[in-house]
């Protein structure tokens, strides 16, 4: 057997071309609604035939499923940082790592976000174990003993990662944006959310700036 033809060249074979699927179905779910995209369309953007894509994902539902799910996975796995840096760091470094990942994976995040009909079942699973996820990541760094989040401080996150959602698929749309007032805005409006439900920050935790220091809002 020629070094070609070996059992782990074969897999890394497969693994290649399914990963170049996943990526053509991620542009395509990203630039137009899923009833507009067609598997034909796929397979030839892909350069492969509609069988092979069928052989890879069973038919459109799941493989417009099996796309969420590897967005999703790859924002968790772009997210997962911070866990060893000071109390102080962490959710600048978490919201820091999720829009470095928003602006290397713009068709990823468009098709997760914009792309999925939310009226399937699949789908919906898939988001809400994400939604899960971010929101563990930020009250895990705004509480040092472990303790259960206060219910109203838990819902002032779920709500500020709507906002982060719709703000990060604004700022795809408009690129000029600089990413540093993307992430002052984000930044100032989770720390403005936490305050407004009573909640104290941990010691040295500053995710907000002050009034006089936004740019043309010095008090008078």
């Amino acid at each position: 057997m020629s070094n070609k033809d070996t059992p782990a060249r074969r897999r890394l074979d497969v693994e290649s071309r399914r990963e170049h699927l996943l990526q053509v179905g991620c542009e395509l779910f990203a630039a137009q609604p899923y009833g507009d995209v067609w598997i034909d369309e796929v397979a030839t953007r892909a350069g492969v035939s509609r069988g092979l894509l069928y052989h890879h994902f069973g038919n459109k539902r799941d493989f417009l499923v099996t796309v969420v799910e590897h967005e999703a996975a790859r924002l968790r796995e772009a997210t997962a940082v911070g866990q060893d840096l000071p109390y102080k760091e962490r959710l600048l470094t978490i919201l820091d790592a999720y829009l470095a990942h928003v602006e290397t994976r713009p068709h990823g995040y468009r098709a997760l976000y914009r792309g999925a009909p939310s009226s399937d079942a699949g789908v919906r699973a898939i988001m809400e174990k994400n939604q899960a996820y971010q929101e563990e990541r930020i009250l895990e760094a705004l509480s040092r003993d472990g303790r259960e989040a206060p219910p109203l401080l838990r819902l002032a996150v779920r709500g500020w990662l709507a906002f982060l959602v719709s703000v990060c698929l604004h700022w795809l749309d408009n690129p000029a944006l600089p990413r540093q007032a993307v992430r002052d805005l984000c930044a100032r409006q989770l720390g403005s959310a936490i305050l407004s439900t009573g909640h104290r920050l941990p010691d040295g935790v500053r995710v907000t700036v002050r009034y006089e220091d936004v740019p043309g809002q010095a008090a008078s």
